[in-house]
């Protein structure tokens, strides 16, 4: 199996990533509280789900 090891750039820019993926996951969990409609609830919490989900792909790829 070949090891294919990031660039200083590629790296940078996965953490810039996580970075962003990891602030809209704070909006939408600080926000999800405020809202009282049930369907704009029940997509923001699939939007937390599937930013935990790409994070933690980003991650690691950075872990590599």
């Amino acid at each position: 199996m070949v090891v294919q090891k990031l660039g200083v750039h590629e790296a940078a820019e996965l953490h810039e990533l996580v970075m962003f993926k990891n602030l809209c996951l704070t909006k939408s969990s600080m926000m999800q509280g405020l809202v009282n409609d049930n369907e704009l609830q029940t997509l923001m919490q699939q939007d937390i789900q599937s930013s935990t989900q790409a994070i933690q792909q980003l991650q690691g790829l950075l872990q590599k």
